[in-house]
This record gives C-alpha cells, structure tokens and sequence, in this order.
C-alpha cells in the first residue's frame, strides 16, 4: 500500500509539470481549476452575451474593439471576446494568441465555463507567454489550454477579458533584427529591445483542435447526481473539492456507493477505455477518479481495468 501511493504522488508530480506549457516556467504555478481569483459573473449575465462558435481546426481571428463586447463585472476592463467550442467531439487543445500592434498588446485572461455557464478553470493572464518573432509569425502572447469535456457535454464556453492590474504592465519584446539574427545563426546585435504596453484593443486569434493528451476535465461526468458542475483534474487539489451532499442523504458516506443496477454496456467501455488511456499518460490520479466514478455509476469491471493498467497489463 505504500508503495502505491509512492508511486500515485510521483505519477502527479510528473503530471503537473508535463500539463505546464512549456513556452513558459511561471506557468507550472497555475491551478487552472482554481477559479477563486476569476471575476464572479451571474450565469444570467453570461447566457444575455453573444457566444461566437468556432469550428475544429478552425483558426479565428478577431479585432477586440470591432467584436469585443461590454461586462461589467470585477476588475475587467475594455471589451471582452466570448466563445463556443463543441464539447462533444473529445479532448480539446485550444491555443489563444493576441498579437502585438505597433507596441501594443491586448493581454487575455480566460475563464472557461461548462455548458451550463458554471466556472471550470481560469488562466490568467500569466498563462500567456510572450513569443518571439519568426519567419511566419510576429510579436505575441500565447497559450494552449488543455481541456477534457466530461461526458454528456455538448459545448464549452470561453470568456477573453483583461483587467486594470494587466494595463498596469507591460511586455518586454525581442528586436526582430534579433530573433533574425539568432534564427540564422549570426551574431545578435547589441540593440535595446522594444517593450510592448498592455491595452484594452488588440488582435486575437483562436484556434481549437482535438487532442489526445488533454489534462482538466470540464463538467460533470455522465449520470452524476451530484450538483450541475464539478469539476477535477490532474492540477486540482483536493481542498478544491468540496461540492455538498444531495440534501436527501442523511449524512455524507465514506466512500461513492456504487448503484445497483448494471451499467449500460457502452457506458462501461467507455470508463475502462478512459481508465487505461489515463494510466498510459502515468495520470493516477484522473484514472482514480475515472473509477471512483465508473463504480458509482455500477461498473463491475472498472477497478480490475485499473488494477491491471497500472501494473502495465492494461
């Protein structure tokens, strides 16, 4: 048993820092799934905005101050970008890039909502990493969220907005006479390099693409009879989880009580499937979950699938 959880806990630290994006060190700090520091925005506010959908392998581009709309709501500030992005069709990545205009940048933050407009994980504006110039792109700040729709979503939700402490700051760039140099091997110029201020306009593009290797789950898993959101992943700390008790139950149990009926057999291949393909990234700690879930829901073969994907039998 202790070499178990010897092996679950270094199954989550390497987890944690192969989900980071590596365009940028600071952001192995971000606990997407920890929404405490978003602007709280009613659900009714949210479903009154116009939700733009973008399409898979679909790259979006937007100008702010021409599609941007008014929330009023926290610290936001300037016009806000809103999307939908079909939940249903797997495992997503979406890559967020704003572009820098004549030393100006539009810094994005990112909340991202499940279909019912419940908050599931937040990126800062941290999240997005300046990225040097190259030969087909420019100056920009950019990130690729990692997302998992639980089963039974059918779209998710992503709110771009920046705030009054991001137009407080700025963005050292690199000289593109630089990255030229650098790319081709020459000797890099001693010249300062630009500095780029944060504004409330900008150039944004939005692209998003099934993934395999996808690590926050968003939503609640398929049959849940808990509330309408939950959310868990590889980056959540237990503390995070602290949803209520149906209040029909007595008192909370001690463990998931699986139900007495069988699941459904397409149910079940799907919770194995998942369970393997979890313990195959070395990701622990989501195929646990995947279990605890798939035995509440009735599952007779899920903690043999998992028992035998870990020992590398899966």
């Amino acid at each position: 048993m202790k070499m178990k959880k010897s092996l679950v806990a270094l199954c989550l630290s390497a987890g944690l820092l192969a989900a980071a994006p590596a365009v940028s060190l600071a952001a192995i700090n971000i606990v997407p799934q920890d929404v405490s520091a978003a602007p709280s925005i009613p659900a009714s506010t949210l479903q009154q905005l116009h939700w733009t959908p973008v399409s898979p392998s679909q790259t979006l581009t937007s100008d702010v101050s021409a599609a941007g709309q008014t929330l009023n709501a926290g610290d936001i500030t300037g016009p806000v970008m809103t999307y939908s992005v079909p939940a249903n069709i797997g495992e997503l990545n979406i890559t967020l890039t704003s572009k820098v205009n004549n030393e100006s940048v539009y810094a994005p933050n990112v909340l991202v909502l499940d279909q019912n407009f419940t908050p599931a994980a937040f990126f800062p504006s941290s999240f997005f990493a300046y990225q040097e110039p190259g030969v087909m792109s420019d100056n920009r700040l950019e990130g690729t969220m990692k997302l998992t729709p639980a089963l039974g979503q059918q779209k998710l939700y992503l709110l771009v907005f920046t705030t009054q402490k991001d137009l407080q700051k700025t963005t050292q760039m690199v000289d593109p006479a630089k990255a030229y140099a650098k790319g081709n091997g020459n000797a890099v110029p001693d010249i300062p390099d630009p500095i780029a201020r944060h504004g409330v306009a900008g150039s944004l593009a939005l692209k998003a693409s099934t993934s395999s290797s996808s690590s926050i789950l968003v939503g609640p898993l398929f049959g849940s009879s808990g509330p309408a959101s939950v959310t868990v992943g590889n980056t959540a700390a237990p503390a995070y989880n602290t949803q209520p008790a149906p209040a029909v139950a007595p008192a909370a149990a001690p463990a998931p009580v699986a139900k007495s009926e069988p699941m459904l057999n397409d149910t079940e291949s799907y919770f194995n499937q998942a369970i393997k393909q979890a313990a195959a990234k070395g990701d622990i700690d989501k195929a646990l979950k995947l279990l605890n879930e798939a035995e509440r829901l009735g599952s007779k073969s899920a903690r043999a699938t998992f028992i035998s994907s870990v020992k590398g039998k899966g």
